[in-house]
């Protein structure tokens, strides 16, 4: 896939979403598109929360924090240059932890059926996260609000259209 022409002043681009959405294979090819470096927010996670996640544990709050200070950094390092990184980003919270670390953050959400996500965590081999903390991945998740820079995009498009809807919509900003 070729990239497109730069939008000036790419922002970095927080991709979120619950477990199994695709954030890692739309953030990939967002990055792509925009020409910009991609991060894996599950890179950022100490051991102790992958350790956590595995055992089918859903993190907390305090498990949470350093893990979005990390990737808070990594955004504020991109911020002249632009960037894409994955990060569930559930909670309102969360995404205002990461805005206080890099102002000007635009979220993608990608959003879709349980099921369609429950089917897509089934077939994927060597990920930390089980299937069984799907339900507080939903219990947590709180939508992006009108007042929050960012974009809600249906998952159950190719990943090829999605990654294109969100840039679309980084093109729209003022």
């Amino acid at each position: 896939m070729a990239p497109t022409p730069a939008i000036p002043a790419p922002p970095v681009v927080v991709v979120m979403g619950v477990a199994g959405t695709g954030k890692t294979t739309i953030g990939r090819r967002l990055a792509e598109l925009l020409g910009v470096p991609y991060a894996e927010g599950d890179d950022f996670h100490p051991p102790a929360n992958i350790a956590k996640m595995s055992a089918g544990t859903p993190l907390d709050d305090a498990d949470r924090a350093p893990w979005l200070d990390l990737i808070g950094a990594w955004a504020d390092e991109h911020r002249a240059s632009g960037g894409v990184v994955s990060c569930s980003a559930l909670k309102r919270v969360y995404r205002d932890r990461l805005r206080a670390a890099a102002p000007g953050l635009f979220f993608v959400h990608l959003s879709g059926e349980r099921e369609l996500i429950e089917e897509r965590m089934s077939g994927r081999k060597g990920h930390f996260m089980p299937r069984s903390l799907l339900d507080s991945q939903f219990a947590t998740l709180e939508p992006l609000r009108p007042d929050e820079a960012g974009v809600v995009v249906d998952l159950s498009a190719a990943p090829e259209e999605i990654a294109r809807t969100a840039e679309a919509a980084l093109r729209d900003l003022p």
